[in-house]
């Protein structure tokens, strides 16, 4: 096997873990510091996008977005914009 076919096998091996660490690591403390970050901002919209098993069980019907909708009192008002049609 050649020193290529090596390096190949190689990288097919290595984890996506290790290619993060090797990549963080040459890069200089003010890129890590944003690594850090963005890191933390995708763990916590992962968090917030998955459902816990008892989110999953609640009931959806009706009444379950009651008080959650506020319409103001003159929603059936016409539009002052749109008088000069009436």
């Amino acid at each position: 096997m050649s020193k290529h076919d090596r390096r190949k096998n190689c990288r097919k091996i290595m984890t996506i873990d290790l290619q993060i660490f090797q990549t963080v690591i040459k890069m200089p403390e003010s890129l890590k510091q944003e690594i850090l970050h963005y890191a933390k901002y995708l763990l916590e919209k992962h968090a917030k996008t998955e459902l816990s098993p008892e989110q999953l069980e609640q009931p959806h019907g009706y009444g379950s977005w009651a008080g959650q909708i506020v319409m103001s009192d003159d929603f059936d008002e016409p539009l002052e914009d749109l008088k000069e049609y009436t």
